[in-house]
C-alpha cells in the first residue's frame, strides 16, 4: 500500500493515476483491512486531491461488487443518487420508483444513513419517517417485496459489509471520497438500465465512460437537483444518454412537455419529504411535485424502452397515478416489508 500511496500522494504535479490493476490492489488492501486506517485515510485524501480516474473508479466498483450477492431482476433500471443526501429539493426518485413499477418497469433504489460531506436527508431518512424499517429489514423480506411489486430497496451497507465497516473512517474524514461515487454505481441487480446523478459538469464524461465500461445498455447521466438523478421542472437539465456503447448530449426541457413550473423554496425535513411522497402517490400533490415525478418517470420509462417517447412516458406515468396503480404498488411493498422486519 505504501508504494501506491507514493504514486497518488506526490502532490498536484507529481501524482499520477493508478492503472486499473494498481487501483484494484489498493481497493483490496482497503476493503480487507490490510491497509491501516492511516494508510486508508491518506489514500482517500490523496485521491480526492488528484481526482480519481475512470480506471481507478472502475477498480473500486469491481472490488466492491466482488463482495456482494446480486439479486437479478430482468430488464430493471437502477436509479443512483447522492448518498450524502439532499436539503433543498424534493427527492422525487422515491415516488417515481413506484410509478415505474406500476408501469411495468422494475426499479432499484439504494442508500444508507447520511454521509459526508453534505449530511443531507437520504432515502433511509424518508423511509424511517414513513415508519418503514427498511434498514432493519432482512434481505429475504426486501427480495420478497421486490418480487411482489417490482421495487427493490437496498440498504447498501447491509448488503455490502465492507462499506459499512468504512463508515466510521469516512465520517472522521468528512470529505467526499472515491466511495461516494463507487457506492452509487454498485448495481445490486445487474440492471441493464441506469439513471445516475452528478453534481459537477466536469465529471459527466468520466461517469458516462464508466457506465459504458460497466455494460449498461441504455442509461442517462443527469446533472440533476443537488447532484441527484432527478430532473428539474424549473429549468432545462443537461444529461448524457447512453446507448449501445456510445453517448450523446441530451437537454431535457420541461417546457417542451408542458411541465415547467416554479418550485417554492422549502425547508425540507424527512417528515415533509415523506408527506409529499404520499401526496404524489395518492394524486393529491401540489403541481410542482407532481410534475417532477411525471417528468422523471417519463424519461426513465423512455430510457428503459417502456415508452417510445418522453411524451408517451408522461401519459403512462399520469395514468399510473390517477388510476391508483402507483399507490397500490407502494401499499403492497410496505405491507411486504413491514411484518417480517418488525418481528
Amino acid at each position: 500500500m505504501i508504494s501506491l500511496l507514493k504514486e497518488v500522494g506526490r502532490g498536484k504535479r507529481g501524482a499520477r493515476d493508478l492503472t486499473y490493476d494498481e487501483a484494484l490492489q489498493a481497493a483490496e488492501a482497503i476493503l480487507t483491512g490490510a491497509a491501516t486506517p492511516a494508510q486508508t485515510g491518506a489514500f482517500l485524501v490523496a485521491e480526492r486531491i488528484k481526482m480519481e480516474s475512470p480506471d481507478e473508479l472502475k477498480a473500486f466498483i469491481d472490488a466492491l461488487r466482488a463482495r456482494i450477492t446480486t439479486y437479478p431482476v430482468a430488464g430493471s433500471i437502477d436509479c443512483a443518487g447522492p448518498y450524502d443526501g439532499r436539503g433543498r429539493s424534493f427527492i422525487a426518485t422515491l415516488p417515481t420508483a413506484f410509478v415505474l413499477a406500476a408501469c411495468g418497469l422494475p426499479v432499484t433504489l439504494h442508500g444508507s444513513p447520511s454521509m459526508p460531506p453534505k449530511w443531507g436527508i437520504t432515502l433511509t431518512d424518508i423511509l424511517e419517517a414513513l415508519k418503514i424499517p427498511a434498514l432493519q429489514a432482512s434481505r429475504e423480506a426486501l427480495e420478497s417485496a421486490a418480487a411482489r411489486t417490482g421495487f427493490l430497496f437496498t440498504p447498501t451497507e447491509n448488503w455490502c459489509a465492507p462499506l459499512g465497516a468504512l463508515r466510521g473512517l469516512r465520517e472522521e474524514l468528512g470529505l467526499r471520497t472515491v466511495f461516494n461515487t463507487a457506492e452509487k454505481l454498485l448495481r445490486f441487480t445487474d440492471a441493464p438500465y441506469m439513471a445516475v446523478g452528478v453534481f459537477h459538469g466536469t465529471v459527466f464524461e468520466k461517469i458516462t465512460n464508466v457506465l459504458i465500461d460497466l455494460g449498461i445498455s441504455r442509461g442517462i447521466v443527469v446533472q440533476g437537483m443537488e447532484g441527484s438523478e432527478d430532473l428539474s421542472v424549473e429549468k432545462r437539465t443537461r444529461t448524457y444518454v447512453i446507448q449501445d456503447g456510445a453517448s450523446e448530449l441530451f437537454i431535457v426541457d420541461p417546457e417542451l412537455y408542458e411541465l415547467m413550473v416554479d418550485v417554492p423554496e422549502v425547508e425540507w425535513t424527512a417528515d415533509l419529504q415523506a408527506q409529499t411522497t404520499l401526496a404524489v402517490l395518492r394524486g393529491e400533490a401540489e403541481l410542482p411535485y407532481l410534475n417532477m415525478v411525471l417528468l422523471n418517470s417519463a424519461v426513465r420509462l423512455w430510457i428503459a424502452q417502456k415508452a417510445g417517447s418522453i411524451e408517451e412516458g408522461i401519459y403512462l406515468a399520469r395514468h399510473a397515478i390517477e388510476q391508483g396503480a402507483a399507490w397500490q404498488k407502494f401499499e403492497a411493498w410496505t405491507a411486504a416489508v413491514k411484518p417480517v422486519s418488525a418481528t
